[in-house]
This record gives structure tokens, sequence and C-alpha cells, in this order.
């Protein structure tokens, strides 16, 4: 048995949960949030919990077990609390700015770079080499994040770029002089 599948998912006071024909509908605080899981998984609300169970012990539904469970659980996560991800610009004349809800980046091209967020994303920049993505559906958060660190990564000689808040970049020696 899948010893994350098998616990159940706490539901907290003042958030909404609906399962149908494998849909899980979540409504809390701070949105709403609504996924389709596989047809072969189980999912049943009893009391104030979650229990997400398996059809047999294939290799698949034992897979689709514990996904299915952590999922549940990260979209309750969202919609109490919200998750965000930090970046860290690093290099000089790096730097970060918010046009109205847009997110311009200037990072060593000739051009700034723009990342309009899409809905249920925020973007917040405390300082001028900081960047907060913030929303309710991790997967998106976690998405939108690597996609603003895909625009320039961390390079291995001088550790320019945009990286993660607690990410450590392995530095390589540059060239040494004959």
């Amino acid at each position: 048995m899948s010893r994350i599948g098998k616990l159940p998912v706490e539901i907290p006071e003042g958030v909404q949960v609906t399962v149908e024909n494998n849909e899980v509908t979540v409504k809390g605080p701070k949105g709403t949030l609504s996924r389709k899981f596989h047809e072969d998984i189980i999912i049943k609300t009893e009391d104030s919990k979650i229990i997400v169970e398996r059809p047999s012990d294939q290799k698949n539904h034992r897979a689709l077990h514990g996904l299915t469970r952590s999922l549940i659980s990260n979209m309750i996560a969202g919609v109490v609390g919200g998750f965000e991800k930090a970046l860290v610009l690093e290099g000089v004349g790096y730097r970060a700015a918010k046009q109205g809800n847009k997110l311009v980046l200037t990072v060593g091209y000739s051009h700034p770079v723009e990342f309009e967020p899409p809905k249920g994303i925020e973007f917040d920049v405390p300082a001028a080499n900081r960047i907060i993505v913030k929303g309710i559906d991790k997967e998106l958060v976690g998405q939108i994040a690597a996609n603003i660190r895909a625009v320039r990564e961390p390079e291995p000689y001088k550790g320019k770029g945009i990286r993660y808040e607690n990410e450590v970049v392995r530095r390589k020696e540059g060239k040494t002089g004959a």
C-alpha cells in the first residue's frame, strides 16, 4: 500500500470539496481549483476527510494512488494559504520591475523581457533583484517561476543569471593563464 496514498486528506474549516465523476473541486478563502483525475482511482469524502483508494495492486494504480492524494492535498493547501516561489537576479545591471501587473526583466539582452501573468498568478518585486511568484495552483506557480528562470539561467563561471532563492549554482574555475 502506498504510504502517502493511504493517508486521508484533512479538509480544513472554510473549505468546500465536491467530487463528481472523479472531478474534484475545492473552494476556499483564496479561490477555487478544479481537476479531473484518472477514472480508475476511487475518491470519497467522509466526514471532513478525503480518502483515495485504488482498485488493484497494478503498477499504474499504485503510481496514481499517491499522486492523486498529493495533488488533492496541494489543491486544499493552495486555496487555504497559497503558494509562492522566490527568484533572485544575480549580475551587474540585472533587475526586475513591475509595470501594472506585468513583470519587466532587464537581464543583459538588448531589450527588456516582459512577462504577462496568467489568471491566478501574481508577481511581487520587493527589491530590484528579487521576484516572488504567488498563486493558489502549485503546478502553475512552479511553471511560471521556471519560465522566468529560463530567460537567463545562472551560468557556472560568474554565477550571473536568474536563480531560485535557495538554489546553489555549482561554480567552475575559469581559464588558467599559461
